[in-house]
């Protein structure tokens, strides 16, 4: 079946049980906070620059989980330049082998390294069935962040049990306020509406997050940390941007 074929054509129905029983085992031992750095296509972190601030991501002592959510063409080369920093894929496919052209195929990003994707993001949105459908197809450890615009697309992805929902208000994505300041109920809101669907199913919160202070709230909130990239990718000190986040996430 050609890709777009399998985008398209409804082959799952989301009643199917199997969505409701993906990795809960894996979920149960993930309790550390998070913080995930997209380096989406900024130019301060692509290809050399993507494995310098990755280097600079390695070097933070803190007891929080940094993960680094890198283009698929920097994959091999971070995961080299920074070992033991936990790499992300931003997007990927539902796709097996064969003429799939431009198409992002998981067993090869897990066969670089990845251990866990970025799904759904604001500026690469894909259906709930290719979700759904990717979840089907990865291992239950890899990880898969789905994001979501409001509370109800968070309700709607968690009943698909993803590892995690991180919501982010499109507005506020690459501004100057965070989402915590600017929309608390959003926050609240879609870690309520994820734990009533599913308790294995983490929430992050990103938009606007660049200081540990934002990091603090998003946590009172509901959250189990944050998902942001021009705080990090675009600061003049990645480095002491990247320790000032984490400062609000102490276990």
């Amino acid at each position: 079946m050609s890709a777009s074929a399998m985008y398209h054509k409804k082959a799952h129905s989301f009643s199917n049980p199997r969505y409701g029983q993906r990795g809960e085992s894996v979920r149960d031992v993930v309790r550390d906070s998070l913080v995930v750095v997209n380096f989406k296509t900024y130019q301060t972190a692509q290809g050399i620059s993507a494995e310098d601030l990755a280097s600079k991501m390695a070097q933070i002592e803190t007891s929080a989980r940094l993960v680094a959510a890198v283009s698929a063409f920097d994959i091999s080369a971070v995961i080299e330049a920074a070992p033991g920093l936990e790499v992300w894929c931003q997007h990927l496919d539902p796709v097996g082998f064969g003429s799939n052209t431009g198409w992002l195929h998981p067993a090869t990003a897990i066969e670089r390294g990845a251990t866990g994707t970025l799904i759904n993001h604001a500026e690469h949105k894909v259906s709930l069935e290719h979700v759904a459908m990717l979840l089907e197809q990865v291992p239950s450890e890899f990880s898969v962040c789905a994001c979501a615009a409001d509370v109800e697309e968070g309700r709607a992805l968690s009943a698909l049990n993803p590892t995690f929902v991180a919501v982010e208000p499109p507005e506020l994505i690459g501004g100057n306020v965070s989402v915590t300041n600017a929309d608390p109920e959003i926050v609240s809101g879609t870690a309520e509406a994820v734990k009533d669907v599913s308790r294995s199913v983490r929430v992050l919160c990103g938009a606007g997050v660049k200081t540990g202070s934002d990091v603090t709230k998003a946590i009172e909130l509901g959250a189990s940390g944050v998902l942001l990239a021009s705080g990090v990718t675009m600061a003049d000190d990645p480095l002491e941007s990247l320790e000032g986040l984490v400062s609000g996430l102490r276990n």
